[in-house]
């Protein structure tokens, strides 16, 4: 049985980590830390295990790995400093906010031995996982462009307070950008089998405000043409300010047809091919954000996957190397924004 902790004990932790980790029959919670006097008593009570008053007191106390569910700022010491004391780490996505960062950690995961796994969700989403089948297998030829979307009301309904930690640039230090483009980046590189390497961007704060009416710091919606390594060009909207149904749609274009995910609410795979004909698949659906705060949820997968690498000492799907191919193209977008260039990605 695996012994687990997490270090953070916020939103996420309530409704992805803490629960899908209970309910996993090969890993127990053991151990909890959060620098706000009292939470990490709250899920030791609910879950079990002990809250610990330092981060070095949990590492050293026999935990087999950790989840890190902190602000964006600490990702990188903190999953490094796990790595050094020689436990496994799930780190919450975006992996870190600098290049730099991000290489110390793959760095710090390899000299250590132990697995590092970012938890980046949408490629364990069953549409998905049936659309990268499907593009494997040539139903629709080949991959031509692509329009993928991620946008909702904003990280406000998510945490429940209007001024949260994602708003300040300290501590997040990216916006919409990296909280969700950060996913659809990772997905796009799994569903096409290939890497960004170019990057044309728009970053802007649209609409978001402190409760004293200031803009917020950091971006609220951003706009991305990307092309990949195979010449695939396609784009990406992610926001904060989608104030109805959330869009969390991936549409792929091929030469013999259409892959659409999560672009219709009864279906979550429609293929539709080149001569007219339609397959429609009932697999899952995403859990909206705003369903997640009110009870709903389902199984984000990285949970269970990150269990399972350990449990059969297998590297995660999602490791700290394949997670850094995203990232670069996020701070390559950035650069473009800031520049008004297009930017070459080069990845490692």
């Amino acid at each position: 049985m695996l012994k687990i902790g997490i270090i953070g004990c916020g939103k996420i932790t309530e409704v992805r980590h803490a629960p899908e980790y209970a309910d996993n029959p090969n890993c127990e919670l053991v151990a909890f830390f959060d620098e706000i006097p009292g939470r990490a008593e709250g899920y030791a009570n609910k879950y079990g295990g002990k809250a610990y008053e330092s981060i070095e007191e949990l590492l050293k106390s026999g935990v087999d790995a950790v989840s890190v569910c902190v602000a964006n700022v600490a990702h990188a010491s903190i999953s490094i400093q796990a790595l050094e004391a020689g436990v496994h780490v799930l780190c919450e996505k975006p992996m870190a906010t600098t290049l730099a960062d991000c290489e110390a950690m793959v760095a710090a995961a390899e000299k250590s031995g132990k697995f590092l796994m970012i938890g980046q969700n949408q490629r364990f989403a069953r549409a998905h996982v049936k659309a990268r089948e499907l593009i494997v297998t040539g139903e629709i030829g080949d991959i031509r462009t692509f329009r993928t979307t991620f946008g909702h009301p904003g990280p406000e309904g998510w945490t429940g307070s209007a001024n949260s930690w994602f708003f300040d640039k300290k501590r997040a230090a990216f916006g919409a950008m990296a909280d969700l483009g950060v996913h659809k980046t990772d997905l796009l590189h799994f569903l096409l089998g290939d890497v960004i390497t170019e990057v044309t961007a728009q970053i802007a704060t649209l609409d978001k405000k402190y409760p004293d009416n200031t803009p917020v710091d950091v971006d609220d919606n951003a706009y991305c043409i990307y092309r990949t390594q195979n010449g695939i060009v396609g784009t990406m909207h992610v926001s904060w300010t989608f104030y109805g149904e959330e869009d969390n749609s991936t549409i792929l274009y091929g030469s013999e047809g259409v892959i659409r995910c999560y672009n219709d609410p009864e279906y979550s795979l429609i293929v539709e091919k080149k001569n007219g004909d339609r397959i429609f698949y009932r697999l899952d659906q995403l859990t909206s954000n705003k369903e997640q705060t009110t009870g709903g949820r389902t199984n984000t997968g990285v949970i269970d996957t990150f269990v399972e690498s350990l449990r059969t000492n297998t590297p995660p799907a999602v490791s700290g190397s394949e997670a850094i191919k995203a990232m670069r193209a996020i701070f390559a977008a950035e650069e473009s924004a800031q520049t008004h260039r297009t930017i070459q990605v080069i990845q490692g």
